[in-house]
């Protein structure tokens, strides 16, 4: 059964219009917010009856994904549950925590907040700053018409994390955003925006995490990357969802003239994932690199539909991804890197690599061009392969146990991912997180 064929009663379970208006009289947010939650309310009952994008959907299956078992949740989880969700954060410059889609916990220097940074939740950041930040939410990068998942998130969004830097300010401490789920059955759908002006520079890691192994979740979020003319943003998102929690996410970032976007995607966690990426290099010289690092065990299936687009002269763009699968999950990685006409002398590579640790795991990889100008340099590569028993005996023959050998080996795969994170608290953080999925099973 493809995901065109569900019937759109199940995927509309649990988000009818009596929850919508009763979710509306929850929130207290400015007129203009509320209408655009009705427009795109509109467009998700219109998209339900619509067929999902099969290029981009055929790979991933929605049988099991059952909406009305999900629920926003009205207040913040209990204290307790919120606890196991956060770690200790000071050496940031800023952090803001958000559980169940409510937001617990946020803090930002008094420097930062005299250079005219905002850094926090986004519900409120919206009603106390519109003026600034409208002519940017969900207008530019990711658009509530594109599917059903984008409509859906633009109706329901709870809360999220704002960044916005003036023009010509540098942050040179990393910021810190958590994104939690604490009660089982509850649904996210929270929002990210990142705004740098011109000369504007950042780096923001942001993790989604569950506090319990057995809860179940829904996360349907997006992401918005905003970089002015040389602004430079360093941004990672660690998705360490538990293996009951099902995440969806419409992610763009748009980069003017000579700014530079180095994205980084850890995808560790949850029972289904797609994520749609887009990076669009819209102004001459523009820069963007996406790395990714997956790890995916048991029955996971982790897709990503990435889009690299340049839209202006002598842009270039780097994507590569490296997969580690084991037991009996699946990734599906589909690749594109688009062309405009206009955009002469562009550089553009995508590289997708799989390691798999077990015979029954499986990956598909499928890059693809797109172009129009006919002065440009783009290349893709896809590999797949098994571990050589030849290096685990090596290392066993030198004292280290099997899991210590594929732990090795897993690390020296990603590493080529990780020395790419300039920032070494980030950096770390990622190594952890690779570590503990490592001792899963084990």
């Amino acid at each position: 059964m493809s995901t065109a064929s569900i019937p759109e009663s199940s995927l509309a379970a649990g988000f009818t219009p009596e929850v919508f208006e009763e979710f509306l009289q929850t929130r207290d947010e400015p007129e203009w917010v509320t209408q655009a939650r009705r427009d795109a309310f509109e467009l998700y009952q219109e998209k339900l009856a619509e067929p999902l994008d099969q290029e981009e959907w055929k790979r991933v299956d929605l049988r099991a994904l059952r909406p009305g078992k999900f629920q926003l949740q009205r207040t913040p989880a209990e204290a307790a549950d919120v606890g196991t969700l956060m770690q200790d954060r000071a050496e940031f410059a800023g952090s803001v925590v958000h559980v169940d889609g409510h937001c617990v916990r946020q803090s930002v220097s008094d420097d930062l907040k005299a250079r005219g940074i905002l850094f926090g939740d986004l519900a409120t950041l919206l009603r106390e700053h519109g003026e600034t930040l409208r002519p940017h939410f969900a207008t530019r990068a990711v658009q509530a018409g594109t599917d059903r998942f984008s409509a859906w998130h633009a109706a329901f969004w709870t809360g999220g994390t704002v960044l916005f830097v003036p023009h010509g300010v540098t942050i040179d401490e990393p910021l810190y955003s958590l994104i939690g789920l604490a009660t089982d059955g509850a649904a996210d759908f929270s929002h990210t925006l990142v705004i740098l002006e011109d000369n504007a520079e950042a780096t923001l890691l942001e993790e989604t995490s569950s506090s319990t192994e057995d809860g179940a979740g829904l996360h349907v979020g997006a992401v918005e990357l905003l970089l002015g003319k040389e602004a430079r943003l360093r941004y990672v998102q660690l998705q360490n969802w538990n293996s009951k929690t099902y995440h969806f996410a419409h992610q763009s970032g748009r980069v003017d003239s000579n700014g530079s976007l180095q994205w980084t995607v850890g995808g560790l966690g949850a029972k289904l994932a797609h994520i749609h990426q887009d990076v669009h290099l819209d102004g001459r010289g523009a820069e963007g690199q996406v790395n990714g690092v997956t790890f995916a065990t048991g029955k996971q299936l982790l897709s990503y539909y990435t889009q690299q687009t340049h839209h202006a002269p002598d842009t270039r763009s780097d994507l590569l991804y490296k997969d580690v699968l084991r037991d009996n999950a699946r990734c599906v990685w589909r690749g594109m890197i688009k062309v405009d006409k206009e955009a002469q002398k562009t550089d553009g590579y995508q590289r997708n690599d799989s390691l798999l640790l077990s015979s029954t795991a499986r990956c598909d990889a499928i890059p693809g061009l797109e172009i129009e100008a006919d002065d440009v340099r783009c290349t893709h590569g896809a590999t797949a392969g098994r571990v050589d028993v030849e290096q685990v005996f090596y290392a066993m023959c030198r004292g280290l146990t099997e899991y210590e050998a594929m732990h090795m080996i897993v690390q020296g795969f990603f590493q080529v991912v990780t020395d790419r994170i300039p920032v070494e608290l980030v950096r770390e953080t990622l190594d952890k997180a690779v570590e503990r999925k490592l001792g899963i099973g084990e």
